[in-house]
């Protein structure tokens, strides 16, 4: 179907025809009737089917032909990126270029103080169609700056792109700010359950426009190398060295890969820029209008990328990793092939990105070809059909965890050693049962002395239980007149260290044989061997204090009972 056949403004329809777009695609051929007449409209489509068009054309057309209030805000876009905003405003500033009264203004973060007056001025003045993103339209509306009472139409483009990166409730705010009687447009690239939902609360009574997820254009030869992680950077180097390559895009799901890739390639003389979301807004302008204006011959990106840039002359995308989604691969390779040109797309398939490639050739239906690596890159591993992927790790590699040389729960698994570990010491551990004690023997106390009751491991360990019976072993302990062993018949008996120090102290002051004028024997004042002479003052000697043997086995007691818990 041809513009001119819709029921478009004629100011639109010269834009278009300045523009030299004269056929609609089909999603613009089934949304634009809908939306001129006023329905609230869901449409499923994917990215590059021109769905900007589908939603602006009519809008544009209806604003134009009047009935709306004027210095208000009478339509606003819903953008998940600044980067599809700002390409969004670019086709509207085509679209509207013969429309004196319809006015337009991007609204999104990370600009400076004058691009934020210029935001202020424009929605408080009101501009028409405002295009922001979620979070910078939020801040205008806490801010007071926003009056959204007047809005006609309500757009949601990429709504399934928004909700993924969490924007459903600044949405719902957003909508609640809204009259009842706008009219509300949702595009998305799929249709999940949340989106679902988000429509069912949004949307009155709308009209569904569903085309098939469409499988990548047939222009588009897609290509794969079965890889490690570490011959990746020897294949991409390979490939720039084949061919004299202008318009390359390199896709990754990670910013440190981006940074890192990119500035690899810098060395080896690639003329590359790097686009992820660590940049400010100035240098994301920058990187791109180089890029578009040729400046930049490749572009490393995460999939800020991959969705809603307009970009015709891309010659090949490289995915340096697999995307987990389906429709992501769809969207990255998409952005070649464009306008019935020639594409080309190459994947490196990892070890642990097998699965994923496989979930995606059985949606694309075939069997993507692989290639063989370059020479001096060696061989890369087998590629085979997975039913589940590979865990990894928190350091990236392999979970092998549980897993021994006999596969999981093996003999040699370390989760069997350490089971066995612990049945071998677990008997040693318990404590015996009541009726078991008196049937241990004491070989069995010999060889665990360390454990169990401790008056029967006194043998073993003389120093724990009770101290009273381990007298035996440890003499200088407890009682120690009950310690001494009876005397023999015929056997003179022994004195304890405490008795012969009672004794000594008893017979102290009485002069014994071989001790003359008080000289002890044995004594010089300062040690024993040399006797004192007569006439000397005796030197000052250790006092030996007397022992009084109930005082002893009181302090005895109370040293128990408070080691222990116990009387004797």
């Amino acid at each position: 179907m041809y513009f001119d056949e819709l029921d478009l403004n004629d100011n639109v329809l010269d834009a278009l025809y300045d523009m030299r777009f004269d056929t609609c695609t089909p999603v613009q051929e089934k949304c634009i009737p809908e939306i001129l007449e006023g329905h609230d409209v869901l449409g499923v489509a994917q990215t590059g089917t021109g769905k900007t068009a589908a939603y602006l054309l009519p809008v544009l057309s209806k604003l134009d032909d009047g009935g709306y209030p004027k210095d208000a805000i009478n339509c606003v876009i819903m953008s998940p990126t600044r980067e599809l905003a700002q390409q969004i405003d670019q086709a509207m500033q085509g679209f509207g270029y013969y429309l004196q009264g319809v006015s337009s203004v991007a609204v999104y973060g990370g600009n400076d103080g004058n691009r934020y007056d210029q935001e202020l001025r424009s929605l408080r003045m009101g501009a028409d169609v405002v295009i922001a993103t979620p979070g910078r339209l939020i801040s205008h509306i806490s801010l007071g700056n926003v009056d959204l009472s007047k809005v006609s139409f309500f757009i949601l483009d990429e709504a399934d792109r928004m909700l993924d990166m969490g924007f459903s409730e600044d949405i719902k705010t957003i909508a609640s700010k809204l009259p009842k009687t706008c009219q509300t447009i949702m595009f998305s690239a799929t249709m999940p359950e949340k989106i679902e939902e988000l429509a069912k609360t949004l949307l009155k009574n709308p009209v569904e426009i569903k085309l098939a997820v469409s499988k990548p254009a047939e222009k588009i030869k897609q290509e794969a190398y079965v890889c490690y992680e570490t011959q990746k950077m020897t294949i991409i180097k390979d490939i720039f060295k084949a061919g004299d390559l202008k318009r390359v895009i390199v896709f990754s799901g990670s910013k440190f890969k981006v940074k890192q890739l990119a500035a690899s390639l810098q060395q080896i003389g690639v003329n590359c820029g790097a686009m992820h979301s660590d940049l400010e807004q100035a240098e994301r302008d920058d990187v791109m209008f180089k890029f578009k204006s040729g400046q930049y011959d490749v572009l490393v990106a995460t999939d800020i990328v991959a969705r809603g840039i307009d970009i015709d002359d891309i010659e090949m995308v490289i995915n340096y990793d697999v995307p987990h989604d389906t429709e992501d691969y769809v969207h990255r390779i998409g952005r070649t092939a464009r306008a019935n040109r020639d594409g080309r797309a190459i994947t490196f398939v990892s070890e642990e990105d097998q699965y994923w490639f496989q979930q995606i050739e059985k949606f694309l239906e075939k069997v993507v070809d692989k290639m063989p690596l370059p020479e001096g890159c060696g061989e890369g591993p087998e590629y085979i059909k997975l039913n589940k992927p590979k865990k990894k790790g928190a350091n990236g590699r392999n979970n092998r965890r549980g897993n021994g040389r006999n596969g999981e729960g093996g003999k040699n698994s370390a989760k069997n050693r350490r089971q066995k570990d612990r049945d071998q010491t677990s008997h040693k551990r318990k404590p015996n049962k009541p009726n078991e004690r008196q049937e241990k023997t004491p070989r069995n106390n010999e060889q665990q002395p360390q454990q169990g009751n401790r008056q029967q491991n006194a043998k073993q360990q003389p120093q724990q239980g009770n101290r009273q019976q381990n007298a035996k072993q440890q003499p200088q302990q407890g009682n120690r007149q009950q310690n001494r062993k009876p005397a023999q018949p015929g056997e003179q008996p022994k004195n304890s260290n405490s008795q012969k120090r009672r004794n000594n102290s008893n017979n102290s002051n009485q002069q014994r044989p071989g001790t003359e004028n008080n000289v002890r024997p044995g004594s010089n004042g300062r040690g024993r061997g040399v006797a004192q002479k007569k006439g000397e003052k005796p030197a000052a000697r250790k006092h030996t204090p007397i022992v009084n043997p109930q005082k002893q086995e009181n302090a005895v007691k109370k040293f128990i009972k408070r080691i222990f818990g116990f009387k004797k």
